[in-house]
């Protein structure tokens, strides 16, 4: 098991059946965020899709959820627009920028991005994933963009 220094954020899938069978071992619930790449798939190049399966498949699904993180929703959102195991996502913590993760590490400064355009994409996700129950913020995230996440995701009746 290959950790990482921000534990939850899995990118591999054999990190994530790790955590998950570690977890089921000590009777403690468990729930994987995924980070996606600017194409929607893991750094691994594996989509999404095959991924939340492979765990599931792998662990008799004994994940709670999955969610996906430090990604911006322009990254992943065409993607939950195939087929997949979509109605297991109920968990988004996106980041603020549109950049790439090579960009952002490279970046001078942090890329806040848009709050009021990130909260009325979590509400646009919000349709295709309607299971959707934990919003949060990654990268360039603040308390600005999780105010607009959760004044979109209320007002939108």
């Amino acid at each position: 098991l290959r950790l990482r220094p921000d534990p939850g954020l899995e990118t591999y899938v054999d990190e994530a059946i790790g955590i998950v069978r570690a977890a089921t071992a000590a009777g403690m619930p468990v729930v994987i965020s995924f980070t996606v790449e600017t194409d929607g798939r893991l750094p691994s190049g594996q989509s999404l899709a095959d991924a939340i399966e492979q765990v599931d498949r792998e662990t008799d699904g004994a994940t709670a959820y999955f969610m996906i993180n430090c990604a911006h929703p322009t990254h992943f959102v065409d993607v939950l627009d195939g087929p997949g195991p979509w109605h297991r996502i109920r968990g988004i913590r996106a980041n603020a920028s549109t950049m790439s993760h090579a960009e952002l590490d490279n970046a001078e400064e942090l890329d806040d991005g848009d709050p009021e355009d990130l909260a009325q994409r979590y509400v646009h996700i919000g349709t295709q994933l309607p299971d959707l129950a934990v919003l949060g913020g990654c990268c360039g995230t603040d308390h600005r963009h999780i105010a607009s996440i959760a004044d979109a995701w209320f007002a939108r009746g």
